[in-house]
């Protein structure tokens, strides 16, 4: 009995594939669609966006080009090219506007997007676009249903700049410049004021204008001993409970040291 089954599972698979070779090879576009749209239910998307491929064109102005160009679409998401998806989605909404597809293929496309951004330490032009995107879908769909996994995707691609601009800042300290250290953490603090690395950027924009300032030339010394404590205080303000408050406060004594050091000197 199980032998049985197995050739007939077997002689349906073939016959499937046959089917689907036949299709393909078909000029019958009606076929092409039905056989694409039954694949497209069964979630194989390989094989549905081959078809739908070569019969797109030929759909344009008929009735069927609408639910055509967004199983299309849909077949590039879900195989994971995300730029031919995010293009088609886009041309979708263009082409489409009364749609009731339009408001999800409007956020498909800014996914897609999204999808594209790289690691935060790779360049971020990608992310930077995906970030316009899904503030223009944010913006045109307010009560949309996709709204809070909008946020969310921002708040992850506002992270990633966040977390690049604070790397190259802390870069500067480890190549031992850090005047371009401070000045990137004081760049950093205007462009992220809510940034989830605030403390930490507070912290070692700190740890920079202390070593700046120990190790400069005696007629800017003072302005920089100064300039460091403050950052200090900002800290501490900032921050009463800080992880950091310990290790700031022994920065700050030095600094407090290397002050009353200079002044005895002067």
């Amino acid at each position: 009995m199980k032998k049985i089954l197995y050739i007939f599972l077997i002689s349906s698979f073939l016959f499937s594939c046959s089917d689907y070779q036949k299709a393909m090879k078909s000029e019958d576009t009606a076929l092409k669609f039905q056989m694409g749209s039954d694949l497209y239910d069964a979630g194989k998307w390989n094989k549905a966006h081959r078809l739908f491929a070569q019969i797109v064109p030929k759909y344009a102005g008929k009735p069927q080009a609408e639910k055509l160009s967004y199983m299309y679409a849909m077949t590039s998401y879900n195989m994971g090219d995300y730029y031919v998806a995010g293009y088609q989605f886009n041309r979708f909404v263009g082409s489409y506007p009364t749609s009731e597809k339009k408001e999800e293929a409007a956020f498909l496309s800014a996914k897609s997007a999204y999808e594209l951004s790289p690691i935060y330490s790779k360049n971020q032009a990608e992310t930077i676009e995906a970030l316009e995107k899904l503030q223009l879908f944010v913006n045109s769909y307010p009560e949309s249903e996709y709204l809070a996994e909008s946020n969310k995707l921002i708040r992850e691609l506002d992270y990633k700049l966040e977390k690049k601009a604070f790397e190259i800042a802390k870069q500067y300290n480890r190549i031992y410049d850090y005047k371009a250290s401070v000045k990137s953490f004081n760049n950093f603090l205007l462009d992220f004021p809510g940034a989830t690395l605030r403390e930490d950027a507070m912290f070692e924009r700190l740890n920079a204008a202390t070593n700046l300032a120990v190790f400069s030339v005696d007629y800017l010394k003072e302005e920089r001993l100064k300039t460091a404590m403050s950052y200090y205080e900002a800290l501490k303000k900032s921050y009463p409970n800080s992880e950091y408050l310990e290790e700031a406060t022994k920065l700050n004594s030095e600094l407090q040291e290397q002050l009353n050091s200079f002044n005895t000197k002067s």
